[in-house]
């Protein structure tokens, strides 16, 4: 995950929490607009920034190494 692709995620989050407490949401249904409403800021911040900089933020990395997103995807199934 390259800095960029955390910086957006905390963003995201920081929103939709903030939006959540503000709305005083309550319930799945509630909460998941507030998602909603926070990782559309966040997606139009890094459209914008991306615009900018005339290139994507977004990596092919991941921060799991392979064998351990193997194991990963073995127990959950």
């Amino acid at each position: 995950m390259t800095d960029w692709e955390l910086i957006l995620t905390m963003f995201g989050e920081k929103a939709t929490t903030d939006i959540t407490k503000k709305d005083d949401s309550c319930g799945v249904s509630q909460c998941m607009t507030s998602a909603n409403k926070g990782g559309n800021i966040a997606k139009r911040v890094r459209k914008d920034l991306e615009e900018n900089l005339g290139e994507s933020i977004i990596s092919n990395e991941n921060f799991l190494p392979e064998d351990e997103k193997k194991r990963i995807c073995r127990r959950g199934a």
